[in-house]
């Protein structure tokens, strides 16, 4: 299935207003500022993919991961203090999932490799930390606490040398990973 074939299958649409009222736009791609369309969001429906949502532009700031499902009040079911300012397409993957997570940044001390979810790193790999990980398949999730819990952060294959400073950069501060987990095809 080519890039393009994918984007045609994926489909969220923004509304203005709580309980998709106000004007609408629809996406099936990468938005990285929402105000060229609309001036605010506050509720979106998922009608096909699956997408993250940020409360910045620029694909920066809170973001939380949307899968098919309609969202009439997303400010109060996910705890975002803001509109959505951008999204992010997640193309679906069909092959195996891998990951290695490093305790310390550039890829230092205990390293562990994952192709599954782990809903905690201190009682699964007896690590108490996360603070760099390089994504070799697939695409992930990772949670700030264990079992999938507190703010998210999409991750793409690459190399990702430092969470601080990757935080820093997105407006998320210390943020510190607990959990992680693979976008399966099931959630698609």
């Amino acid at each position: 299935m080519t890039t393009s074939s994918q984007n045609m299958m994926s489909k969220i649409i923004f509304y203005e207003n709580r309980n998709f009222q106000g004007r609408s736009y629809e996406c099936s791609n990468d938005c990285s500022d929402m105000s060229t369309y609309l001036s605010r969001c506050h509720s979106c429906r998922v009608e096909s993919g699956c997408f993250m949502i940020y409360d910045r532009t620029n694909y920066m700031g809170n973001q939380h991961f949307m899968r098919r499902g309609e969202y009439s009040d997303y400010m109060r079911m996910m705890g975002m203090s803001d509109c959505i300012r951008s999204c992010r397409m997640i193309p679906m993957h069909k092959g195996s999932h891998k990951m290695r997570i490093h305790e310390r940044e550039n890829f230092g001390g205990q390293m562990h490799e994952l192709m599954d979810e782990c809903d905690s790193i201190m009682n699964r790999h007896h690590m108490s930390d996360c603070q760099s990980c390089n994504v070799m398949e697939g695409h992930w999730l990772m949670y700030e606490h264990p079992y999938y819990r507190g703010r998210q952060m999409y991750m793409r294959p690459g190399e990702y040398k430092s969470f601080r400073e990757m935080g820093m950069g997105m407006g998320m501060g210390g943020m510190r990973f607990m959990s992680m987990r693979p976008i399966m095809g099931s959630y698609y």
